[in-house]
Order: C-alpha cells, then sequence, then structure tokens
C-alpha cells in the first residue's frame, strides 16, 4: 500500500486541485479503492496521517469490524481519504 499511496498522491497532485474530477480519475485507475475528500481539520489528531504532502495529507479507511474507520494498518485498508491542509486544495 505505501507505494500505491505514493502513485494515489502524486496523481492527486498532478490534477491541480483535489475536486470530484480527481475522485474519478482516482477511481478509475485504482477501482477497488474507495476515494473521499475533506478538510484535514475534519480529521482527528489522534492519528496521523499515512503520507503527507503539501496541500494535501492521505488517511487510511478501514472496512474491518463492518463499519468505515481511520486505520494505520495499510493491511485493513480498503480506502483513502483524501483531506485538505491549503484552502486552495
Amino acid at each position: 500500500m505505501p507505494e500505491t499511496l505514493e502513485k494515489i498522491a502524486s496523481a492527486a497532485a498532478a490534477s491541480g486541485e483535489l475536486s470530484e474530477g480527481t475522485l474519478l480519475a482516482l477511481k478509475k485507475t485504482w477501482p477497488d479503492i474507495r476515494f473521499t475528500i475533506c478538510n484535514d481539520d475534519d480529521m482527528p489528531a489522534r492519528l496521523p496521517a499515512a503520507l503527507q504532502r503539501e496541500k494535501f495529507n492521505l488517511y487510511l479507511v478501514s472496512g474491518s469490524e463492518h463499519c468505515l474507520s481511520l486505520t494505520d494498518d495499510p493491511l485493513q485498508a480498503i480506502g483513502v481519504v483524501l483531506a485538505c491542509v491549503d484552502e486552495d486544495c
């Protein structure tokens, strides 16, 4: 998953800004991964980002226990949250 996260971050950064178009492109490239965008201020401080970039951070989402939650375990990850740290992202 770390290599995939790097590729996801590169693709998202290349899009210029995080938008619905970015999500569609990511979903097309990685159809088995769930993606969402939010503001980094909405993410809980207790769990560090899996990958940090200048304008956004990536967090991992787990679907274990029949409920979506954040995880730091890449083996349990089924999704990625792209969280904007910059108003212009």
